[in-house]
C-alpha cells in the first residue's frame, strides 16, 4: 500500500523554526522526485521545495530561499523540510509529493500556524 505520511507541524511563534518530515513506503522511494506543498487559507496550492532523487539538486520557491533546507534519506525513505525564521505568511498545510513521470502520490498534509 502507497504511503506518503507527513509529521512536524505545529503552532510556532513568528522567527521560530519547524522541521516537517515526509516518510514513504509502498513503492520505490528513490526513483521519485519529492517536493513540498503549501495549501494556504484562501490561495492555490503553490509549491515550496523540491529535492531530485539522489538530493544533489534542490530548488525553492523565492519565498523559501535562505529559510527552508529540503533534504532526504533513502534509506529511511524520508524527505525533510527544515523550516526557519517562520513568519505568519507560512501559515498553511504542508503536503508532500511523490513524482515519477506520469506517476504521483500525495500525501494527507500537517498544518504549519504560525502566530503570536
Amino acid at each position: 500500500q502507497v504511503q506518503l505520511v507527513e509529521s512536524g507541524g505545529g503552532l510556532v511563534q513568528p522567527g521560530g523554526s519547524l522541521r516537517l518530515s515526509c516518510a514513504a513506503s509502498g513503492f520505490t522511494f528513490i526513483r521519485y522526485i519529492v517536493q513540498w506543498y503549501r495549501r494556504a487559507p484562501g490561495k492555490e496550492r503553490e509549491l515550496v521545495a523540491s529535492i531530485s532523487t539522489d538530493g544533489g539538486n534542490r530548488n525553492y520557491a523565492d519565498a523559501a530561499k535562505g529559510r527552508f533546507i529540503i533534504s532526504r534519506d533513502n534509506v529511511k525513505n524520508t524527505v525533510f523540510l527544515e523550516m526557519n525564521g517562520l513568519k505568519p505568511e507560512d501559515t498553511g498545510v504542508y503536503l508532500c509529493r511523490a513524482l515519477y513521470g506520469i506517476t504521483q502520490y500525495w500525501g494527507q498534509g500537517t498544518q504549519v500556524t504560525v502566530s503570536s
